[in-house]
């Protein structure tokens, strides 16, 4: 596999750290449990996606784009990468936000990456939920180049062969640190939502010759539909790198039982788990995506799924900007 043929930009702190967490391996009395910590990435305070707008960033320039076009929530990491990534590219941002979580407080809609979205002046257009935001984009693209602009168009979270390709680089990074560190992990753990960080690992991972499993634990749908999203790119993304059939139906694994009752909408587990590993490891997560992964992974060991003497990788995607906006249901 070889990704660095493709057009890239450097905006990631790279590679990021793989670290021991003792004190939850400890408090849990299970695995020990490890984390790769990319919410050091460094952008507009990190995360998952900076690893993915190297690829995407570097395709709009060598198409010589001068405008960013792409979508998120409401309260979207993604969208806050892209609105500072744009601005270190000289480019401008079009954003069009949607209204996912139903019955938001002031705080949700105004401060945390929303605030973040602002401070980087991106153009925020805020939509209802469910628009087609594929023919959405298109009409900003349109408005764009009726302007004398030059319009790219970043789908929601990087997530496309191109965006994937920063993931399959982290899955090959995160071999060589496990063969430096002299570490055999029995497994990885990531959260799971666009698909992008999930397809990516898997292509990198199973491309290089690991069997290690991958479990992505789903932040807004269903398990079927969640793998088959996740399995779909991973083919489409193992095709762009030269590596078709990596990747099997049975290597895409996603449990989408930690949930609740919506995508961004607080889950007593999920606050358990940001909680904890704020207090026991000085780490913060988001309410949305790792937080809610998190839930699962203790919930495992606490099941005993993951078990004593074994070693487990929590890919940490970031997105601590996010606590603000869910100050006032946070329980402390």
């Amino acid at each position: 596999m070889q990704i660095d043929a493709f057009p890239r930009v450097a905006l990631a702190h790279l590679p990021t750290p793989l670290e021991h967490m003792p004190r939850l391996t400890e408090h849990l009395g299970g695995p020990d449990i490890f984390v790769k910590r990319d919410d050091c990435t460094g952008l507009a305070t990190g995360g998952n996606k900076t690893r993915k707008l190297e690829f995407s960033m570097g395709e709009a320039m060598s198409r010589g784009a001068d405008t960013i076009i792409t979508v998120g929530a409401i309260q979207s990491n993604h969208v806050r990468q892209t609105a500072a990534a744009a601005c270190k590219l000289e480019m401008a941002c079009e954003v069009l936000l949607e209204h996912r979580v139903g019955h938001p407080s002031e705080t949700y809609t105004s401060s945390g990456n929303v605030l973040l979205d602002r401070i980087f002046a991106a153009n925020l257009r805020e939509y209802p939920g469910g628009t087609n935001f594929d023919a959405a984009m298109a009409m900003v693209a349109d408005e764009v180049s009726a302007n004398g602009g030059t319009p790219y168009i970043v789908p929601g979270g990087a997530s496309n062969s191109v965006g994937a390709l920063g993931y399959v680089g982290c899955g090959i990074e995160l071999l060589q640190q496990f063969n430096e560190q002299g570490l055999a992990i029995d497994h990885l753990v990531t959260a799971t939502g666009s698909a992008g960080t999930h397809a990516g690992l898997a292509v990198g991972i199973r491309g290089s010759g690991s069997d290690l499993p991958i479990l992505g634990f789903g932040v807004n749908a269903a398990q079927d539909v969640q793998e088959e999203r996740v399995y779909s790119l991973a083919s489409e993304t193992a095709e762009l790198v030269d590596a078709p059939g990596c990747v099997r139906r049975e290597d895409i694994v996603a449990d989408c039982n930690y949930i609740g009752s919506g995508y961004g909408v607080p889950t007593a587990a999920m606050n358990e788990a940001v909680l904890m590993l704020a207090r026991l490891e000085g780490l913060l997560f988001d309410p949305v995506y790792s937080g809610k992964a998190l839930a699962g992974m203790i919930d495992y060991v606490r099941q005993g799924r993951f078990e004593k003497g074994q070693k487990i990788v929590f890919l940490h995607t970031g997105g601590s900007a996010g606590l603000f906006a869910y100050a006032d249901t946070l329980r402390l």
